[in-house]
């Protein structure tokens, strides 16, 4: 089944987000690799695809896992939540209807 993982950043995250950033890639790219990955990506700031120093207000991950607990479970090993870029994660389950 899909879940959403939902996180929302701490105020000015940026400084925070750049150092984590190549472990919380690398664990998306497992999930790609295995073929689970729908969807991930940040919330920018500022309406753009670039917000500069404006940053990100949080992020957005679609992915199959074999139960809530297993997408809990990932989502709590997220590098970006130990280095204290997100505040608060939540975690659902998604129902794909398109495409």
């Amino acid at each position: 089944m899909f879940y959403a993982i939902i996180s929302e950043d701490v105020q000015n995250s940026l400084p925070l987000r750049l150092p984590a950033r190549p472990q919380h890639l690398a664990r998306l790219e497992v999930l790609q690799q295995e073929g689970r990955l729908v969807l991930a990506g940040p919330f920018p700031a500022i309406d753009s695809d670039s917000p500069g120093d404006a940053g990100f207000t949080g992020s957005l991950i679609v992915a199959a896992f074999d139960s809530l607990e297993a997408a809990s479970i990932w989502a709590d090993a997220d590098p970006y939540k130990a280095a204290g870029v997100y505040k608060h994660v939540t975690v659902k389950p998604f129902k794909r209807v398109l495409p």
